[in-house]
């Protein structure tokens, strides 16, 4: 049996950094997301953002890519919340995000730093390039 454990942090922002992702949209999104994770066996271990961005930690499996992965959370959650008519406008992502691989020692690190998104949101470690 294959066994793979691939730890990578996830980020994507909005489109043109557009601030719609105030408090209650980005914390019914969270939960749709993780919801949606479990259902497709995507392995979300933390989520949180800001206003303009989210940072998702996940672990990819044998047979996962980032790149299917970050379409998946970002299709569908912008279908979902284009439907669900929670924003006045029109919702999408940029077409592009960032991942980096983490090791194991650094998980509870990367874990806190996207616990605590609200305290520092412009702090753009691993979100600089939008």
């Amino acid at each position: 049996m294959s066994h793979v454990k691939i730890w990578v942090h996830l980020v994507f922002s909005t489109k043109n950094r557009i601030p719609f992702l105030k408090r209650n949209i980005r914390f019914e999104l969270r939960l749709h997301i993780m919801e949606n994770c479990k259902k497709n066996n995507i392995f979300l271990q933390a989520i949180n953002g800001y206003e303009d961005h989210l940072h998702c930690l996940i672990s990819i499996g044998k047979d996962q890519t980032i790149s299917k992965i970050a379409h998946m959370i970002k299709g569908e959650s912008a279908f979902w919340l284009n439907k669900s008519r929670m924003l006045n406008d029109f919702f999408s992502w940029q077409d592009d995000y960032f991942a980096v691989s983490v090791s194991e020692s650094q998980l509870s690190k990367v874990i806190n730093y996207i616990h605590n998104q609200e305290k520092h949101p412009y702090l753009k470690i691993f979100c600089s390039g939008g």
